[in-house]
């Protein structure tokens, strides 16, 4: 049975002054189009059919939806949804509430299809004009009630398959009667989301808590919310396709422990991120091993985690991982990756010196004047960076990973995944050379205050003018990397 005689008599009945609508509207439910939803009616309040202010700070209430898989939904796959409402008040007695959900890129489309799941409830399917429009209940609902009956009773209530695009849930006259009391209401029904991805979604609800019988607009409380929901997506194991050391530090196929390395492949990670302060453990002095649910091994020990997306992890290589082949594994909430085998040497040694500092063909390390900070480069030679030539006698910083165990001031290794306290020294020295003149770093250690990062102080010796090679070696054995240094 459709309801436009009601909202006919509703219309006339306002403009006599008087209001007997309201008491059908309060027992069965509000017509639809009162929950909120953009350019539709608003709440009771915002409409005039109830007194006072949508969410007055006043009241002390609330109307909550409990959504059992959290704020996703998977297209096709029903939930039982719960609408509670709550007021602490003693005068609040009775409970109503309608809702509804849309796609929240066209507010106007409704997302999936509402079923009652007992007689507290009732189904409103309504034309897209909200002026016409029949209500579906369980079978048995609205026997015996004051009112007109629901058009439609099933097992299974449903909206008609064209001609009612909207639709609404709300507390039915049974609802009214079975959740009244003092606290608050709770009603359930089920939602079934699209067969397909359509994107967010917004639930709309709005809330009455009521002064209860003989109800009427004075004196309710009436609370509006909405829920934004995400597509849940389908969760696969990771898959590592390729491992190397840090590729601003020479991209080598091999690390070594407390050394960078970077991992690659598909579904490493939920998210995108890098690690914050707020991730370190042990009065922050200990990097994490794991990152919103992503965490690593190698040689079956856990690496310490840098950053993460889907595609790339950045993680730092335990101190104690041993020599030769080791197993890399990635671990989602979806699972551990396969296997990927990794040569581990002592050390991996290389310099910070990415693809931008490439001027004219020349890769130059990145070293900076202890100074002021600017870059050793030639003037200008990269958009955006101060930088100058070095000269015989400057004091400049280089930085790198891979080069091995440090000790600290208490002749103690530092281990990785630790922020470095303070100053300490190589134990496997690294001599240099500029434009083939010898140079003995002043100060070759971690840097004070990162995790895994390699500090080379050096004075310039008296090279010659324009690129120069510069070169090191660690225990005999020369640095693969061609880098340079600007002189003048």
């Amino acid at each position: 049975m459709e309801r436009k005689t009601k909202i006919t008599i509703a219309k006339a009945a306002v403009v006599l002054g008087a209001i007997p609508f309201l008491l059908w509207a309060y027992e069965y439910g509000p017509n639809p189009g009162y929950c909120g939803v953009p350019n539709e009616n608003g709440t009771c309040t915002a409409a005039g059919c109830h007194t006072g202010t949508t969410n007055d700070p006043a009241n002390k209430g609330s109307v909550v939806i409990n959504f059992p898989n959290g704020m996703t939904y998977t297209p096709g796959v029903a939930q039982q949804l719960s609408v509670t409402i709550s007021d602490p008040a003693s005068t609040q007695v009775a409970w109503g509430f309608q809702a509804t959900p849309r796609v929240a890129s066209n507010t106007a489309t409704v997302a999936g299809t509402l079923t009652p799941v007992d007689q507290h409830t009732l189904l409103m399917c309504s034309e897209a004009n909200l002026v016409i429009f029949q209500s579906a209940c369980m079978s048995g609902a609205d026997t015996a009630t004051p009112g007109p009956p629901c058009a439609q009773h099933s097992a299974t209530p449903a909206c008609p398959a064209s001609g009612f695009p909207l639709q609404y849930i709300e507390h039915s006259y049974q609802g009214y009667l079975g959740t009244m009391g003092a606290g608050s209401g709770t009603y359930k029904f089920t939602w079934t989301p699209p067969a397909t991805n359509v994107g967010n979604i917004t639930f709309y609800v709005a809330g009455n808590a009521g002064v209860g019988g003989p109800p009427n607009q004075n004196g309710d409380h009436i609370y509006a919310t909405s829920y934004t929901l995400t597509p849940a997506v389908s969760a696969a194991a990771p898959t590592i396709t390729s491992a190397q050391s840090a590729s601003a530090f020479g991209a080598f196929t091999s690390v070594a422990p407390g050394s960078w390395m970077e991992i690659y492949g598909s579904n490493l990670a939920s998210d995108t991120r890098q690690w914050q302060s707020s991730d370190f453990t042990n009065n922050g002095t200990t990097a994490p091993i794991s990152l919103d649910g992503t965490s690593v091994t190698i040689g079956g020990q856990s690496a310490f985690v840098y950053y993460i997306s889907p595609t790339q992890v950045n993680a730092q290589v335990p101190s104690n991982v041993g020599t030769g082949p080791q197993q890399i594994t990635v671990t989602t909430a979806a699972g551990t990756s396969a296997a990927y085998t990794i040569t581990v040497n002592a050390t991996e040694p290389g310099l910070l010196a990415p693809p931008s500092f490439v001027v004219n063909g020349k890769q130059y390390v990145v070293a900076q004047f202890t100074a002021d900070n600017t870059y050793v480069l030639p003037t200008g030679a990269i958009a955006g960076i101060t930088s100058r030539p070095a000269s015989p006698g400057d004091s400049i910083v280089i930085y790198g990973v891979g080069f091995g165990p440090a000790m600290s001031s208490s002749n103690g290794i530092i281990p990785a995944g630790q922020v470095v306290q303070g100053a300490n020294q190589l134990v496997d020295p690294v001599p240099m050379t500029v434009g083939g003149v010898p140079v003995n770093p002043g100060y070759q250690g971690l840097a004070p205050t990162q995790v895994g990062l390699y500090q080379f102080n050096l004075t310039v010796p008296a090279a010659a003018s324009g690129a120069q090679p510069l070169t090191f070696t660690q225990n005999g054995t020369p640095g693969t990397q061609i880098l340079y240094l600007a002189m003048q």
